[in-house]
């Protein structure tokens, strides 16, 4: 508490730490040293016969997955040095972006050193890497030291949700670090979302409907489904970048809208990478312009996240075109969609993923009343907590019709390889979707708190209440610049395998944190189906699941750093 006489506005300025940037500039390699011997430590847990073995990773997978979360935090803290810096260099680094930062390796260099929470029921510490106390020499520095000591207190959380309540109304609390060209592209879709998709959301959700197609048209007609296709092609040729900031905008309205342009991210994709010459001047401007709408059609009720083990089956017939026969699961917007990317085995002797290829499968769109017209082909909708917009349908196949031509790439056991080169930017996007939802459950949960009156006061004004505000400002600040630096690299021709899966699996545990963090400060009313919070605290929920489960994704993240 303030003394009396004593300024408290002063009081709280003063929880930014003094030469903040050099104390962090020393942290980061501090950090890195500590995941440089977790590393070698795993690796030595895993290899045999001078070989990583699989069978060893999946035997030791908490330490193996351990090594991908340390690893995600190594890279967070080095992205949020960098956008600091940036900053810094351009005069933007006011209080907010200090305490945002400041905050950030406060709590990471504890978590590092103490526990990191894969979820909220496990958390990886040193010993599970095979580590000891000493492996955090480079803590005792001053500068971690002070971090650690001063830089996450509750003064400087209720400061910067201070700062927060003055800039209410902002697009984000604090400065992204994009060009303005991005920022005018995010003001552009923050408020198309806050005038035709906040008002209608929870509405959608309760009533489980589709998103109606005058927003499809509008959103097309705004370039949505076109943002990175080539221009040669119709579309916009725009960067991932452009790519995260509407998804993020669109995904902070609702995440239904947030992923109508997914299906033809994957599609366009797929057809830049592994589409014969015809294939692209025949599809991308029509995916572009949202005259057909796709939907990616992989899973099957028993591989899950195991596609080399896929068992629809494609015959060719006399006439070079295909029967397709199997059933698939978790297919999004089957039913309106015009095209599917299917994946499904050609060589019947294969066993995994060398005999899978990939099929532009043409499909008559449907009606409620008939949502499966096309012959040899049924459906039924799965009945789902959230993300709810387009509906997820199991579907059947027996005999479906594929033309010939529409064998992605002409050739037969290029499906997987075709796939796996469109992960890096499904899971960059399905990361901005995630910051958008936790951003969506920021605003809702800032607003109740400032609303909402107990005991005499705004609930905001409690402490544990701000400090959840503020570390979920910060959590998404961390996961953002993540997700923007995978983008880059994307954008720049680089290998972004293992940033952007690090930014999936860090932006889905920030958003389901936030939701559920955000519908406590509702109390008993977030459990009303009425307010906004339990429709974003179900739609959080798939983050963790979809594009690659958690477990997957720290599994892949962790073969790549130990090969």
């Amino acid at each position: 508490m303030a003394h009396d006489g004593q300024d408290m506005t002063e009081m709280t300025t003063a929880a930014v730490l003094p030469d903040l940037l050099d104390l962090t500039r020393a942290a980061v390699p501090a950090v890195e040293a500590v995941f440089e011997k977790a590393r070698e430590s795993v690796r030595g847990m895993v290899t045999a016969d001078d070989r990583i073995s699989g069978a060893l990773i999946e035997a030791n997978q908490t330490a193996a997955h351990g090594l991908a979360w340390l690893a995600t935090y190594n890279q967070s803290l080095q992205q949020m040095q960098r956008w600091a810096e940036a900053l810094q260099a351009e005069g933007k680094f006011g209080e907010l972006e200090q305490l945002l930062h400041q905050i950030a390796f406060g709590e990471y260099l504890h978590q590092v050193a103490g526990g990191i929470p894969m979820n909220q029921g496990e958390v990886v510490r040193l010993q599970d890497l095979g580590l000891g106390w000493d492996a955090l020499s480079g803590f005792q520095s001053t500068e971690v030291q002070t971090l650690m000591a001063q830089a996450n207190t509750q003064a400087a959380r209720v400061r910067l949700v201070e700062l927060m309540q003055d800039q209410a109304g902002a697009t984000m609390f604090g400065a992204s670090g994009l060009d303005d060209e991005l920022e005018m592209i995010r003001d552009q879709f923050r408020r198309y979302a806050q005038e035709k998709v906040e008002p209608h959301a929870h509405e959608w959700h309760l009533k489980d409907e589709l998103i109606p197609l005058e927003i499809i048209e509008e959103l097309a007609e705004m370039g949505v489904f076109g943002l990175t296709i080539p221009e040669d092609f119709g579309g916009f040729g725009l960067s991932k970048a452009s790519m995260c900031v509407v998804s993020e905008e669109l995904s902070r309205g609702y995440i239904g809208v947030g992923s109508l342009g997914t299906r033809s991210e994957i599609a366009a994709e797929l057809i830049i990478a592994g589409g014969t010459d015809e294939q692209k001047a025949n599809w991308l401007p029509k995916l572009a312009s949202a005259e057909i709408l796709p939907t990616a059609v992989f899973t099957e009720p028993n591989t899950g996240s195991d596609l080399g083990s896929l068992r629809a089956r494609a015959v060719k017939d006399e006439n070079g075109d295909y029967k397709i026969t199997g059933n698939k699961t978790w297919i999004t917007h089957a039913a309106r969609t015009h095209v599917m990317t299917l994946l499904a085995r050609t060589n019947p002797d294969s066993t995994d993923h060398r005999g899978l290829s990939m099929f532009l499968a043409e499909k008559t769109p449907g009606t409620d009343e008939n949502p499966f017209p096309t012959p040899g082909m049924t459906g039924g909708e799965i009945e789902v907590l959230g993300y709810r917009g387009m509906k997820e349908y199991e579907l059947g196949f027996d005999g479906f019709h594929v033309k010939g031509e529409n064998l992605l790439g002409g050739e037969e056991g290029k499906g997987f390889k075709q796939l796996m080169e469109t992960f890096e930017s499904a899971r960059i996007q399905t990361a901005a979707r995630a910051i958008g939802v936790a951003q969506s459950a920021l605003d809702i949960a800032m607003q109740y708190a400032i609303d909402r009156k107990q005991f005499g006061k705004s609930l905001i004004n409690f402490p544990r209440v701000s400090g959840k505000l503020a570390m979920m400002a910060v959590e998404i600040m961390i996961a953002r610049q993540l997700t923007y630096f995978s983008a880059w690299e994307k954008d720049h021709g680089q290998r972004c395998d293992l940033e952007a899966g690090m930014a999936k699996l860090l932006g889905a545990r920030v958003a389901w944190a936030a939701a559920d963090n955000g519908l406590q400060i509702h109390g008993g009313n977030g459990f009303a189906l009425e307010y906004k919070i339990s429709r974003v605290l179900c739609d959080a929920r798939i983050l963790n699941i979809f594009e690659g489960a958690a477990e997957i994704q720290a599994q892949v993240i962790a073969r790549r750093l130990l090969g």
